[in-house]
């Protein structure tokens, strides 16, 4: 059984600032906030979480099955109610 890279690296599209981070390896991570400047990052359309949007290595269910892992491009993130409120 092939195993998944677990680390990547985060690249903030906003500030640029840029950070290691592990991955979990049973779920996709819908949202991060850049500790640099605060953005709220998530996927890009098509993309199923942060780390396949944003960094180096994508998330380790699209590693082991890209095309039918938990995380299949199919999949949208949850609705917009984990998203702080605006002022």
């Amino acid at each position: 059984m092939t195993s998944a890279v677990l680390a990547s690296t985060l690249t903030c599209p906003t500030c640029g600032h840029a950070k290691s981070e592990v991955m979990p390896s049973d779920a996709c991570q819908w949202f991060y906030e850049c500790e640099a400047c605060h953005a709220l990052l998530h996927p890009k359309p098509g993309d199923c979480c942060v780390f396949c949007s944003y960094g180096t290595v994508p998330c380790p269910p699209i590693q082991l099955e890209p095309l039918s892992g938990c995380c299949a491009a199919t999949q949208e993130p949850p609705a917009e109610r984990h998203t702080p409120a605006r002022n």
